[in-house]
């Protein structure tokens, strides 16, 4: 048998960005992140499983909620112009988040809004503010072909 090596490929740890399509401005590469640069979770179930009296019948969904964490500098001006934002308002709509590699596809949230935003203690410390986005992604895109 051949050795079954497979090159497991490059991380880029400034590749991460989160993209603002209607507030350009606040667009966070990674010069405006902390060490932690930022994260997304895909909540919820992406197929509801409905019990029946033998098995399941499956109903995908055809979307879920997601969350972007972002580590956002307070040191920088970009982290105000955040704060700045909630405080006008917090709809955002259509951000995308890129990943640390060119192998795993970029993931766009509709219906953004901003969640939260902690500005974390002010002991010389920790330069983090926690940024929480929260919005939908599509997924089950076959479901709408009605065949």
């Amino acid at each position: 048998m051949a050795n079954p090596y497979l090159n497991a490929g490059p991380l880029n740890r400034v590749r991460c960005s989160v993209v603002v399509a209607a507030f350009p401005t606040l667009n966070i590469t990674a010069q405006y992140m902390g060490k932690s640069f930022a994260r997304i979770e895909l909540e919820g179930d992406f197929v509801q499983q409905i019990e029946t009296a033998t098995g399941v019948v499956n109903s995908p969904e055809p979307y879920v909620m997601a969350s972007i964490t972002i580590g956002l500098l307070r040191s920088q001006a970009l982290a105000a112009n955040w704060l700045a934002q909630a405080q006008d308002t917090g709809i955002l709509g259509d951000v995308t988040i890129h990943s640390d590699t060119s192998a795993f596809p970029a993931i766009t949230l509709s219906d953004t809004a901003i969640r939260s935003l902690d500005p974390g203690a002010y002991d010389g410390t920790d330069p983090v503010v926690r940024l929480v986005l929260r919005g939908t992604t599509n997924i089950n895109s076959s479901m709408w072909s009605f065949t």
